[in-house]
């Protein structure tokens, strides 16, 4: 018997208060309905969370940029957890791009898919792994729009992975 699709939203990067200064209606409106968000860390200030969990569970890991409230919240470094019979591992800098799937795989061995942040460049590659980057809906650097991720998990698979472009 097939499961009802666990929805994820995916987020990294948001970088407030210098960038995210307010939940972004375009952010918002794939929050609604939301099962679980994942933020793959630049959070930079708890209250971002604190709105995310407004809509759903939410599970975060630190990144480079943020504070001290960030820890204290509850984001660890790394995160490994089971979504849907999927096993997800997070971390916010994954390293350079050359050799990054099979870097992941090492690094967690267990993991199905793995989603990191901090390049602010969407992707979604399947190698050794699936490695998922949502890019960042606040800050796209040289990217031509600001972007987030939806996951569908069930059945211990991925059954849809999206990079969703946001308009500015």
């Amino acid at each position: 018997m097939s499961e009802t699709p666990l929805r994820v939203v995916v987020l990294s990067d948001t970088h407030s208060p210098r960038f995210w200064k307010g939940l972004p209606t375009a952010v918002a409106a794939h929050l609604d309905g939301a099962d679980l968000i994942l933020h793959a860390g630049d959070v930079c200030t708890a209250d971002v969370l604190d709105t995310l969990s407004g809509f759903a569970p939410v599970r975060a890991v630190l990144g480079n940029n943020d504070r001290p409230e960030v820890a204290a919240w509850g984001a660890p470094e790394t995160l490994e957890v089971e979504l849907a019979g999927v096993r997800v591992a997070m971390i916010h800098d994954s390293g350079p791009a050359a050799g990054r799937p099979a870097r992941m795989r090492r690094r967690f061995p267990a993991a199905d898919l793995v989603v990191f942040g901090h390049s602010h460049i969407p992707m979604d590659v399947s190698g050794e792994v699936r490695v998922f980057n949502p890019g960042s809906p606040t800050d796209r650097r040289r990217q031509p729009y600001g972007t987030l991720g939806l996951l569908d998990l069930a059945d211990g698979v991925v059954r849809q992975a999206s990079i969703v472009p946001l308009p500015r």
